[in-house]
């Protein structure tokens, strides 16, 4: 291929990758963004395969074929709450994937390598942020999945040895980029690398692996751009640092509205799950129980009703009955809206997705600062499975969660609680919103409770 032509192709996936971007960012235009990365790195890969004369259109054809299939099924067979497992597997993979690239091109240049500043570095880097990369996103994964406890896992002396650990790796870069890459110091570099993404990422608990994920997401793409300079193609390392630049962004959006600073993630060993009894380990503290047809009876005659849908939605896959519910209070002149928490779920738009799959109006999803200020004039809001996001004890200075930005629920006229327990968060503290004189628990599974709701209105 003429270098022109693949100038060319790197310039239109480039500018493919930057739209796909943009548009990645508002729920209404996502997908269309997502077809436009996709389209950006089938373009990348195909031209770079062709220009290297590495495969023929045979080959392409078959691993577009192979490729295709398994993204499919796992479209159709992943459960949206199984997200961020999948997210965290990305990341590996794509971790793995860069440090290998950066480790196969010493091996391939072997004694023409040329071990300066340059090079050597991004080589080093690569192979480190990779590595790093690839086990702590399967660490993730492993405490998100419920195959590692989600509690935060710490040992003595954890930052010492932290830290020695990562003066061993320094040292071990520096000898690499000085006297060029030996099979022993790659083998030390990568080993080190792996153990210390498992140690990084196992005192982080698990209310905070969203933000881990989305960080680990980002060392992805530095992993990705740091093999770009290593291999001398600026489309690797444009696009590794898109995906760099908008994971440290996500990142620190969910820190913040979390109220804590990334190293307070990073090294608080902060969030673990620490569920109460079903029963609630409330003292003598009561709730208002209420039934399907009591509060189909108060949201049929509301004024205006905010859905704030949580975690619990996306478990009991309530999402369509949400929006059953939604068609027949508009039927009914009610003010419907949904108030999204930005960490609602397990990731970030996690609940901006669930219910575009269920077709729920994007007008109607409303972001927390817009919805706040409303729920003094709510006459109904509907908490369907979320806990932590609305838990009021975030305006106590003394609380484990002070500061942490919350929807104003407790502040509507009336609250319907849908959950199954009193059982608390991902943050392990109780929520006195249950217990409120304005505030009603509904005991069920989300999905049940909105459809017997739903039943109940079509009688009033």
């Amino acid at each position: 291929m003429p270098p022109v032509a693949i100038d060319l192709v790197y310039l239109a996936s480039a500018v493919l990758f930057v739209l796909g971007l943009k548009k990645l960012g508002s729920p209404a235009t996502a997908r269309q963004g997502n077809i436009l990365a996709s389209t950006a790195m089938l373009i990348a890969v195909m031209g770079t395969l062709l220009d290297r004369s590495i495969v023929t259109w045979g080959v392409i054809a078959v691993g577009l074929v192979i490729g295709s299939l398994v993204g499919a099924i796992l479209a159709r067979t992943v459960k949206m709450t199984a997200m961020p497992e999948m997210v965290g597997a990305f990341n590996g993979s794509g971790g793995a994937a860069s440090g290998l690239v950066a480790a196969a091109e010493l091996f391939r240049q072997g004694a023409n390598f040329d071990p300066g500043l340059g090079q050597g570095i991004s080589a080093a880097l690569g192979i480190l942020i990779g590595a790093v990369t690839f086990s702590g996103s399967f660490i993730a994964f492993g405490k998100l999945r419920g195959m590692i406890p989600s509690r935060p896992i710490t040992y003595p002396l954890q930052r010492t040895v932290n830290l020695l650990l990562f003066v061993g790796l320094l040292v071990v870069i520096g000898n690499m980029v000085w006297s060029g890459p030996t099979l022993a110091n790659i083998g030390m570099l990568s080993g080190a690398a792996l153990v210390l993404g498992v140690l990084l990422v196992l005192p982080i608990g698990g209310a905070d692996m969203p933000v881990v994920v989305s960080l680990l997401n980002s060392y992805s793409g530095l992993a990705a751009s740091a093999a770009g300079f290593v291999l001398g193609n600026p489309l690797l390392v444009l696009a590794g640092a898109l995906v760099g630049a908008a994971g440290l962004i996500l990142t620190r959006l969910m820190c913040r509205a979390m109220n804590r600073s990334l190293a307070n993630v990073v090294f608080g060993a902060f969030g673990g799950e620490v569920a109460s009894p079903a029963g609630g380990g409330n003292g003598d503290r009561s709730v208002r129980r209420t039934t399907p047809e009591e509060a189909a009876m108060l949201l049929a005659y509301a004024p205006s009703v905010v859905i704030v849908p949580g975690y619990g939605l996306a478990v009991a896959q309530a999402q369509h009955e949400a929006k059953k519910l939604t068609d027949l209070l508009k039927k009914r002149g009610v003010s419907v809206k949904y108030a999204i928490h930005p960490v609602a779920g397990r990731m970030p738009g996690h609940m901006n997705v669930l219910l575009a799959e269920a077709d729920v109006p994007y007008d109607l999803l409303v972001d927390m600062d817009d919805v706040n200020p409303e729920f003094p004039r709510t006459g109904v809001a509907v908490v369907v499975g979320a806990n932590d996001v609305v838990n009021p004890l975030a305006r106590d200075p003394s609380s484990a969660i002070a500061g942490m930005p919350i929807l104003d629920v407790d502040r509507a006229q009336n609250v319907i609680i849908i959950k199954r327990s009193l059982s608390s968060g991902f943050a392990g503290i109780d929520n006195p919103l249950f217990y409120l004189d304005n505030s009603m628990m509904l005991f069920s599974d989300a999905r049940e409770a909105l459809a017997e709701i739903s039943r109940e209105m079509k009688e009033v």
